[in-house]
């Protein structure tokens, strides 16, 4: 019997999420589209490009709001069971209530390992042109870089520093680029600006100062314009916000490194994501034993009021996890902590709802 009772509860629960990401995703692009068709048409974009983006939409929405669908999918399944008076004629037959969250999280577990591997590794190639389209015609991004007070080691010993950097034009002004032996410095350079020639492959300053330190003698340099080459590409200065979101599994580890390395003001964001990446996946496991617990009784109000609970937590869910983020990018919270604390709250919440469904 119990096999019988595990296979109807994880085939009814897959199919309930699977139906719901179903009916929100049409429902998610006719809003999306709503909101920027006047872009597509200012900016004349082609339709194939429109279809790309709305392709690799799919996954960006599915992947932010699963958590939402894996909640709203457990409520529903698990009110319209409780109502049919199932759930009382399983605990009657002597399963216990821990007995009875077990295929539950069999089947959290199945959707929890598609989100790991998707998250992973099908996402972020996703998100590199959804982003890059969005960049590109929808300017929502133009924010996207650090483009002010940009201080980043580019070597072991070398130190590049600009006021300002303007992306869409490569070019950087009050540049400066420092070369150390240790604690001494060696050589430093500045300029008014500097600018990447792409047809020449080279860097242009202007108002070039060079100096070089031999011992307590120093050679100077000054020229209005130089053309060189650096150790470094022109649109490393400043990354891109969403960088790390573009990163499979490998690539974000060794991106995170060279951030560390580089000093980069943006690490956080990244060390947010790549904490995200395994708490989102978890958040399956915790919702669904909220849903569960709280679901699980019959109510005079039918399935109505389990589900305008499951909306109301759901939506919270998505609020916490947004806010954490922010707190950590805007106030210097720990990326681990803003990651994990969701789950953690709403684990808490659910271990309350669990004492009582017990009972």
């Amino acid at each position: 019997m119990l096999k019988i009772l595990d296979k109807y509860i994880i085939v009814k629960y897959l199919k309930t999420f699977f139906v719901m990401f179903i009916l929100f995703i049409p429902i998610g692009i006719l809003v999306d589209v709503s909101e920027k068709i006047d872009k597509f048409k200012e900016y004349d974009v082609p339709f194939v490009e429109i279809l790309n983006y709305y392709s690799d939409f799919i996954w960006y929405f599915g992947n932010t709001l699963y958590p939402l669908f894996v909640f709203l999918s457990a409520v529903w399944f698990t009110s319209k069971i409780a109502n049919n008076s199932e759930i009382i004629a399983i605990l009657s037959s002597g399963i216990s209530f821990n007995r009875y969250l077990r295929p539950f999280f069999l089947a959290s577990g199945l959707i929890a390992l598609l989100a790991f591997f998707s998250g992973m590794f099908v996402v972020p190639e996703k998100n590199k042109s959804f982003n890059e389209f969005s960049y590109k015609y929808l300017k929502k991004n133009k924010n996207s870089r650090i483009t002010s007070k940009i201080y980043k080691q580019i070597g072991e010993n070398d130190f590049v520093y600009v006021s300002s950097y303007n992306p869409t034009r490569q070019l950087a002004y009050d540049f400066s680029y420092e070369i150390f032996d240790g604690n001494e410095l060696k050589t430093k350079i500045t300029a008014r600006n500097i600018r990447w020639i792409e047809e020449d492959s080279v860097f242009r300053m202007t108002d070039y100062f060079k100096r070089k330190f031999i011992g307590i003698e120093q050679s100077i340099i000054s020229k209005t314009i130089v053309d060189t080459i650096f150790p470094f590409k022109i649109n490393e200065l400043s990354s891109l916000n969403y960088m790390a979101e573009t990163q499979n599994f490998f690539e974000l580890n060794r991106f995170i490194d060279e951030e560390k390395k580089s000093g980069s003001p943006l690490i956080n964001n990244h060390l947010l994501v790549r904490n995200k990446r395994w708490s989102l996946p978890m958040s399956t496991f915790v919702l669904t034993l909220l849903a569960v617990s709280s679901s699980s009784f019959k109510r005079r109000q039918g399935t109505g009021l389990n589900l305008a609970f499951g909306v109301i937590i759901a939506f919270v869910f998505v609020f916490f996890d947004k806010f954490f983020s922010v707190m950590v990018v805007k106030s210097g919270l720990s990326p681990l902590v803003g990651a994990w604390l969701p789950n953690l709250i709403f684990l808490l919440i659910a271990l309350v709802f669990l004492r009582y469904a017990r009972q």
